[in-house]
């Protein structure tokens, strides 16, 4: 039976302020009552966030129901089962030199691989990042964007030198990581659904964006074919899996969350085109918000409204959303010191709190556990979900296949607590299971990623094979 990599679209709660009225202390407290009942509401905005065994496989069961859903039929799910059109992951047997532009918020990176196969794997791989100016990013035209665009990857593609070597006869190749809402029309094709991290450029809307690209690189001189069109997670997946066969998924946990998973192509039942030769296609899972910061922002804001916890005022910098991101609130979670010094530091420097009381600091502490726990757990279970609709959430009988979830982003590998609390959440809610599913990092998946899926849907492959 054949394979499909198949796409889902998710809003997770992870980044939703729980909506819970959250009354807290003053900033200098002057008896123990006040105290107490500062306490009394700290415990009940834990237990209006908490997420218990009960609650997380509710989560789980009800994600794979609605997979199967959005597999089903166009609309017929609260998730948004996105046919990537990935008919090709890497094998490890891809040879040549292939390029990649990865192009998802304020900088772009282009990027060369050359590929020895599986013997040598990654020969060498080179990146550049270019920043992108506002005034290209805002208020241009597609022509303007995409010329930027081009002319600083025929720079780039200008200095190969003698170590990235193109058969004779060859056109260059190139996979195409574009990390916005995409409406994709085939392996090489997609139409902008909209922008979204700053960007504003009205007539690439409903354009598509491969077909944008190319006729820059043709106004640049830049003979270059996109041989593929993906999403970050996509990338992600495909880098995972020429690492480790025993990859079955991708998950970006960052500013904003993405994941990506093999489906059986039989099991997708809105799917009417010609199954694809390797039976296999990507389908991926979009989840969106999970800015923690700010709901951390939120969350004292309404403190030091209804409750005081600055003193007489609402610091102005406190009413500025995203001011407090989420490194800042890592940097505050994972701070050791005995004064909480680092988390004193990030309330004068950002909000512009002179003077926080050792209390203050420690009841920001645990609100950042509190949020910050909550969505890891959501995000564990989400991440079940996957497995569930793919079986592998529970051991069968004489099987010993491990699978691996490869994940990449900021959050996941740079917020320590965060990831912690994932992988024992997956261990609670997976039991003995846990030990045959691997959560494992994978770096820049969305770069390297991409060139390998243009090397895995070369207009080469089939000469290669007869």
């Amino acid at each position: 039976m054949g394979k499909l990599v198949v796409g889902v679209s998710v809003v997770c709660t992870a980044a939703v302020v729980c909506g819970v009225a959250v009354l807290l202390m003053k900033r200098r407290m002057k008896n123990s009552g006040e105290w107490g009942k500062v306490e009394a509401l700290l415990k009940d905005f834990e237990e209006k966030c908490a997420t218990p065994m009960g609650k997380l496989k509710q989560v789980a069961d009800a994600m794979t129901v609605e997979m199967h859903a959005g597999l089903a039929s166009e609309g017929g799910s609260k998730l948004k089962m996105l046919i990537s059109y990935v008919d090709n992951l890497p094998t490890g047997d891809e040879e040549g030199l292939f390029y990649a532009l990865d192009l998802g918020g304020t900088n772009f990176r282009v990027m060369r691989v050359q590929l020895g196969g599986n013997e040598k794997r990654i020969v060498k791989h080179e990146v550049k990042e270019v920043s992108i100016p506002q005034n290209v990013m805002a208020g241009s035209s597609s022509e303007v964007l995409f010329d930027f665009i081009a002319t600083a990857l025929a720079e780039f593609v200008a200095t190969e030198g003698d170590d990235f070597h193109l058969p004779p006869g060859r056109q260059r190749e190139l996979g195409f990581t574009f990390s916005f809402p995409v409406k994709q029309l085939s392996i090489a094709s997609g139409t902008l659904i909209k922008w979204t991290k700053g960007f504003s450029i009205e007539d690439v809307v409903g354009q598509d964006v491969v077909g944008e690209l190319a006729k820059a690189m043709e106004r640049a001189g830049l003979d270059v074919r996109v041989a593929a069109l993906v999403n970050d997670t996509v990338g992600t997946l495909a880098g995972g899996r020429y690492n480790n066969p025993d990859v079955i998924a991708a998950v970006i946990l960052g500013t904003g969350t993405n994941a990506a998973y093999v489906e059986r192509a039989h099991a997708i039942p809105k799917w009417h085109g010609l199954l694809p030769k390797s039976g296999e296609m990507i389908y991926e899972k979009m989840i969106s918000g999970m800015y923690l910061g700010e709901i951390l922002r939120r969350v004292l804001c309404r403190m030091a409204k209804e409750a005081s916890l600055f003193g007489d005022y609402v610091p102005s910098k406190l009413k500025i959303p995203f001011i407090l991101r989420t490194p800042d609130m890592a940097a505050m979670h994972h701070d050791e010191s005995a004064d909480l010094k680092v988390v004193g530091n990030k309330l004068k420097d950002i909000l512009e709190v002179p003077n926080s009381t050792l209390k203050m600091r420690k009841i920001v502490v645990e609100l950042c556990d509190i949020i910050t726990s909550r969505g890891a757990r959501l995000s564990a279970a989400g991440i079940v979900g996957i497995l569930k609709k793919l079986g592998k959430d529970t051991l069968k009988d004489g099987e010993n296949q491990r699978s691996v979830i490869a994940v990449d982003g900021a959050l996941f590998e740079r917020y320590t607590k965060f990831r912690n609390c994932l992988e024992e959440t997956m261990k609670e809610l997976l039991g003995d299971t846990a030990d045959s599913i691997v959560i494992e990092l994978s770096n820049d998946g969305s770069g390297v990623g991409a060139a390998l899926l243009a090397a895995s849907h070369s207009q080469y492959t089939d000469l290669e094979e007869s």
